[in-house]
């Protein structure tokens, strides 16, 4: 399964705004995790077994604790039994099909 998900304290008291702190302490348990992840400017994706990626979940949003008064946490799952490497394999069949639709437009 594949999960995308974003952890934020909030009630930190941060005039700025800021959660990088927070964020970097659950972005550095999923990286220790050792499960296949990727992160972006808005989210976290990790794929792997049920068990296992609500285990990382859920000690990221632990590490995020600390930094407020309150946590939110928006989760989103793609539920795929038997595939794995879908993390990177998503992207790839995308970027065939851009290409593909490409080989298509007619130039003048």
């Amino acid at each position: 399964m594949l999960i995308a998900f974003s952890v934020a304290p909030s009630g930190s008291g941060d005039a700025t705004g800021s959660v990088h702190d927070a964020v970097a302490a659950a972005v550095k348990v999923v990286r220790d995790s050792g499960l296949p992840h990727r992160t972006t400017s808005m989210f976290t994706e990790i794929e792997g077994e049920w068990d296992d990626v609500f285990a990382v979940v859920k000690a990221a949003t632990d590490a995020v604790m600390p930094y407020g008064s309150r946590v939110s946490l928006v989760l989103k799952a793609d539920i795929r039994p038997g595939y794995s490497g879908e993390l990177d394999a998503k992207i790839d069949r995308l970027e065939d099909a851009i290409e593909r639709a490409g080989e298509g437009e007619r130039t003048e």
